[in-house]
């Protein structure tokens, strides 16, 4: 399907409107507008050039939203490449998710989409292109998007991180963005990793205070195994969603893993004197890398984890565990050489994965839904990883419940990005009460661009 037979066919227009999940109405918010636009920064100590943000020389900014409070984005391109903005994560109308053919149409240069919707849920979140994903996410297109709470949960600080490599070499300059062998396996790390597009920032934070750390991997590849030395905190909060049940804060021993679009809330309570520090550190082959640095400033604000307001729980539909469906998906290799499609959002130009079986072509593809889920009812669906490689599985439009793993135990938190490790077999459960159809892919970008995607549908 093409662009203009999809604008004839599709009924959905760029400043339509299809009721639904957390719709907003423009009479209610004035809009925000967002420029996706070449940029350069320095990374290093050259500026590296042909970036993309939404600034011509500063990281895609912090978007914070309150929760049930509408918001509407009026999104421009001025790329050559086609592209489309997904908020990853959010609950919302399926014309708002951002995925070129399945709910809108790309957006070329010189086009503009407007994005309106209200979120039913608090929590931290991201947004980043789903057409030509790979290159405009390796190249700087990833920003943090914060629900804050109706509540102030009481920090003295709340520090959103950004964390993501980039693919640099001589020059600070980018070099191949992918490769065929990563592709094929774990996907290709980048040479340069960075919070917030920085190296190894340090960031100031009242002594004996309490900070909210909002750990975002956005990174196309990386799987972060992350702890912090010496610091007192919990773990609040997973993709957006407060704990039902707790996860134990992360040691050297048991450090917490973070894939590609997962995210973590952390409390932590400051060292009481200044000058302190809590160091950040990610655990990866060739030992421990630091990432940032909190240090602690003026006198002993003398406050403590239980002085927190507890988050309040997001409105999510409890699953019927009793009368659920199963559902099985497989996630492995391809059975052969697919066809693939480049459509307007492009491709790396060779299929190495599959769903059932069944590679992606590309964004364009005209293919069925992986399955049809009746609406209201709630599913279990089996998450069976038949190769040697992790994959982050991400459902759009849904959160979803992990009940079991036959490899370890899991807490069983809402979540919508499952980190299926190598050989692993996961249960999640959900209730399929947005009406749409869903992308479900892998967030290792290069396995999500080689055929590891599809989509569910909700009439």
């Amino acid at each position: 399907m093409n662009r203009r037979q999809f604008l004839m066919t599709s009924g959905l227009f760029a400043a339509g409107g299809l009721s639904g999940l957390g719709m907003a109405s423009r009479a209610q918010a004035s809009p925000v507008t967002l420029t996706i636009q070449s940029a350069r920064f320095a990374l290093e100590a050259n500026p590296t050039e042909g970036m993309v943000s939404l600034s011509p020389d500063a990281p895609p900014p912090v978007l914070r939203l309150r929760q049930g409070q509408p918001f509407v984005a009026d999104v421009t391109n001025t790329l050559d490449d086609y592209t489309a903005m997904h908020w990853h994560g959010l609950r919302l109308p399926n014309a708002m998710d951002g995925v070129p053919y399945l709910t809108q149409i790309p957006m070329g240069q010189g086009d503009t989409y407007r994005y309106e919707f209200t979120p039913p849920d608090a929590g931290t979140y991201w947004y980043h292109p789903h057409c030509n994903t790979m290159a405009q996410m390796a190249r700087g297109l990833t920003g943090v998007l914060i629900v804050d709470e109706a509540e102030d949960p009481g920090f003295d600080l709340d520090l959103p991180v950004n964390l993501r490599d980039w693919r640099l070499g001589e020059g600070s300059q980018f070099i191949d963005l992918f490769t065929a062998r990563g592709a094929a396996r774990g996907g290709t790390h980048g040479t340069v990793m960075t919070a917030n597009w920085a190296q190894e920032p340090v960031y100031d934070a009242p002594a004996g205070g309490l900070v909210r750390l909002r750990l975002v991997a956005t990174d196309t590849t990386r799987v972060y195994r992350l702890h912090l030395p010496g610091a007192e905190g919990q773990v609040i909060a997973l993709d957006g969603h407060p704990l039902l049940v707790p996860v134990a804060f992360p040691t050297a021993e048991a450090p917490l893993i973070l894939g590609p679009g997962q995210r973590a809330d952390l409390a932590i309570r400051m060292p009481a004197s200044e000058g302190q520090t809590l160091t950040l550190f990610n655990d990866q082959p060739g030992g421990l890398r630091t990432l940032l640095t909190l240090r602690a400033t003026g006198p002993d604000s003398r406050h403590a984890l239980a002085d927190l307001r507890p988050l309040a729980p997001n409105p999510l539909p409890l699953p019927d565990l009793a009368n659920a469906e199963v559902l099985e998906f497989v996630f492995g290799w391809s059975p052969g050489d697919g066809a693939v499609n480049n459509g307007f959002c492009g491709s790396l130009g060779y299929t190495f994965w599959s769903i059932n079986r069944v590679s992606w072509p590309g964004d364009a593809a005209d293919g069925g839904p992986l399955a049809t889920l009746e609406r209201g009812r709630t599913y279990i669906l089996r998450l069976r990883n038949e190769s040697p490689n992790d994959h982050p599985i991400h459902l759009h439009g849904l959160a979803f419940l992990p009940l079991r793993s036959d490899r370890r135990e899991i807490a069983s938190n809402w979540v919508d990005t499952a980190m299926l490790l190598e050989r692993e077999t996961m249960d999640v459960a959900l209730v399929a009460d947005n009406p749409g159809d869903w992308a479900f892919h892998c967030h290792v970008i290069e396995h999500q661009k080689t055929g590891l995607t599809g989509f569910l549908r909700i009439p």
